[in-house]
């Protein structure tokens, strides 16, 4: 069985966290991030707001994201061995009938809002923050390109609203997470959530 976990949310909301820890807790998982997506930074083009628009879909080279989903669909055990994920005996075993369950993690912040990959999840969790811990948490970070002067309230938070917007119109399926709870209950929520479904798809 395949079964494939959109963990989506806000910058800084506590995605990666929480995809670690299913990581280590799900059997068989493997993860596509989508940050590993983005283009060379001569790619990025500077916007209206005077900023280099890093924060929306254009951005990120999705067609190969949605390729490396595929990738993984046509053949969960091959992904698994070629990014280094240990599997159970029973998957290890597994012929073309694939016994057992595969599980798929797709994280980033923008994947409610490509079509090509909206049909694709089982299972849709999205972490929001409010706007003075989110700014909070961004002004913690290190990032290989750092943040201008003013990206945040210029270009960052006013492209999540956006997206938020048009991503509450894309998919009516997604769980919604506060992720100004602690890290143990967001986890122990989206864990619960999985393994209902996996138990119900079996």
């Amino acid at each position: 069985m395949k079964f494939i976990i959109g963990i989506g949310g806000v910058t800084n909301g506590g995605k990666t966290t929480l995809t670690n820890r299913l990581l280590k807790t799900l059997p068989n998982c493997c993860v596509v991030h989508q940050d590993d997506f983005f283009k060379k930074p001569d790619q990025i083009q500077v916007g209206e707001d005077g900023f280099r628009q890093w924060d929306v879909i254009s951005a990120l080279d999705m067609e190969a994201m949605v390729n490396t989903v595929k990738g993984w669909q046509e053949n969960p055990v091959k992904f698994a061995r070629s990014h280094g994920v240990s599997l159970s005996p029973e998957a290890e075993e597994s012929d073309s009938e694939q016994r057992g369950i595969h599980i798929l993690i797709i994280e980033g912040f923008l994947i409610y809002n490509y079509k090509p990959l909206i049909d694709v999840y089982d299972k849709c969790f999205y972490i929001s923050i409010p706007y003075e811990e989110c700014k909070r948490r961004r002004s913690t970070r290190t990032y290989t390109v750092p943040d201008p002067l003013g990206l945040f309230d210029g270009h960052v938070w006013p492209m999540y609203l956006k997206h938020r917007k048009e991503m509450d119109n894309n998919c009516s399926r997604i769980e919604y997470l506060d992720g100004t709870t602690t890290k143990e209950d967001i986890y122990n929520a989206v864990y619960e959530s999985v393994q209902n479904s996996l138990l119900n798809n079996l």
